[in-house]
């Protein structure tokens, strides 16, 4: 359990009023730090500070007074330099030399590292060769708990911290990576003519992160899924004792051990979560792969937006009579099909439009019509088709035969669908080879069925019907034109005529 959190007093410096001479001073005492100089005598401040051009007047006592504001705050810890005191003046003015302190190097080292950051652009990389150290480390693991073989508590500790620094770099890369081609800064790049230039180096760097991962990531999985918490404890052991071994002067808490073993377990879980999960959720070494393949997918997509967009004005009259020549060319109806289904498949979808309606059929198949003869205008703008004016013809007599012999193909089909239907119910198993057609209306009944919560669809004979599926209970529903196996699926009728437009669909 988490201990009761208090104010941070340490950070006042970062929004206090005077927060620039604030931060100056304590930025002076981490690049000394950083130097392995940690007392620092009042004048070099002073020095440093009228160094800078703004704080060229800058007075002694406002130092003084700032400094020991940093000190109450527990910022510097101020010790009394007496080396240096030559008169009893001088030893009366309580002259100091000040230390950072553990909590201001950490909120400086922070701050320094974001001030890194470039605006709100994500850094981050996808580095290979951290799987490949990270897997060493832990194949090391492995191998001195399997044979036991604890060198010393300091050759634990150091195999430890590799193991934690590489996965720390690993997690951290590859997050703010993703973070960086999710940003909407990079969506936009995508989008302009100039990526085309690096799209080529974009993709073969993530292919080869993602051959890379896949090589390590899994031996990785593999080692981490043997070394559970109970085969892991001896090593923790092993930290534990090189802790308690470090000389301190305070005592240590009497479930201090205690504390060590379980964050010791806790990181362990984490590590071991991000490459194999959890019960509930993916591990994010999965996700990495995902996203990873997403980036891929999303940069080949806005490349080929911008290729389309980039012939977009191009005519496609070649191509278009090179595939009518080829459908020309088909003897039979059959390789027609084999044709249309490659030039026109899953691979490369295109969408056909008839300029003017044949019938008002909806489950007549686009071969089973007359062929449309379309005029070939030139795209020119000089181009003026040549009109006349001619009389108006009605057509009564033929809207009164095409009306007659829609209504007769309509009560036949009301007929055929009638006839299947035993005691209310259709079964699907129960069919043997049945008209085209006729699958197809029982595949626009279950379509519209299945948007509906109570599973009613109203059909076009006047009756509305209720759908069950039997999904345990998979059949082949036969036609002339091929066998579809599905799950079996039992229509019952409802009544004539009932439920709504607006109700059931």
């Amino acid at each position: 359990m988490l201990p009761p959190m208090k104010k941070l007093i340490e950070a006042s410096y970062l929004t206090a009023d005077n927060a620039a001479e604030y931060r100056t001073i304590l930025r002076y005492f981490y690049i000394q730090h950083e130097r392995m100089r940690d007392f620092i005598a009042t004048e070099e401040v002073l020095e440093y500070f009228r160094s800078i051009p703004h704080y060229a007047y800058y007075e002694e006592e406002q130092l003084m007074s700032q400094l020991a504001q940093l000190v109450k705050w527990g910022n510097l810890s101020a010790r009394q330099d007496m080396t240096n005191a030559k008169t009893i003046e001088e030893y009366k003015k309580k002259r100091f030399r000040y230390q950072p302190t553990p909590y201001t190097i950490e909120i400086e080292r922070m701050v320094a590292t974001l001030e890194k950051k470039s605006g709100e652009t994500f850094g981050g990389s996808l580095e290979k060769s951290l799987f490949d150290r990270l897997l060493e480390g832990v194949q090391q693991l492995h191998h001195v708990l399997e044979k036991q073989d604890f060198q010393s508590t300091e050759s634990s500790m150091i195999l430890w911290g590799d193991i934690l620094q590489y996965f720390q770099k690993v997690r951290s890369n590859t997050a703010d990576y993703i973070a960086y081609i999710n940003s909407e800064q990079t969506d936009q790049r995508m989008q302009s003519e100039a990526f085309l230039v690096y799209k080529n180096q974009f993709t073969v760097y993530l292919r080869d992160f993602i051959v890379s991962l896949q090589k390590t990531s899994l031996q990785i999985a593999d080692y981490l899924l043997e070394m559970n918490h109970q085969r892991i404890a001896p090593f923790f052991d092993e930290l534990v004792l090189h802790q308690k071994q470090v000389p301190r002067l305070e005592a240590l808490a009497h479930n201090q051990e205690t504390e060590w073993h379980q964050e010791y377990h806790d990181t362990w879980s984490v590590v071991r979560a991000w490459f194999i999960g959890a019960e509930s959720q993916k591990s994010e070494l999965e996700m990495l792969q995902i996203q990873t393949n997403e980036m891929i997918r999303r940069i080949t997509r806005s490349v080929q937006r911008m290729t389309e967009r980039h012939h977009s004005q191009h005519s496609r009259k070649k191509d278009y009579s090179h595939l009518a020549h080829m459908f020309y060319e088909v003897g039979t109806l059959n390789e027609a099909h084999k044709l249309s289904a490659v030039v026109f498949g899953a691979m490369t979808i295109r969408h056909i439009k008839m300029e003017e309606a044949t019938t008002e059929n909806i489950y007549v198949d686009i071969w089973d019509e007359e062929p449309l003869i379309l005029p070939i205008r030139p795209r020119i703008r000089e181009y003026r088709e040549k009109t006349r004016p001619n009389a108006m013809i009605v057509n009564q007599e033929k809207k009164k035969a095409l009306m007659e012999e829609h209504l007769a193909e309509q009560e036949m089909e009301h007929v055929l669908i009638t006839r299947l239907f035993k005691e209310h119910q259709l079964r699907l198993s129960e069919l043997d080879l049945v008209e085209p057609f006729i699958r197809k209306v029982c595949l626009n009944w279950i379509a519209k069925a299945v948007t509906n919560e109570e599973r009613l669809v109203k059909t076009d004979y006047g009756f509305t019907l209720h759908m069950q599926i039997e999904e345990k209970e998979w059949i082949e529903l036969s036609s002339e034109d091929g066998t579809l196996r599905m799950p079996n699926v039992i229509f019952e009728k409802r009544g004539e005529r009932v439920g709504s437009e607006s109700g059931i669909r």
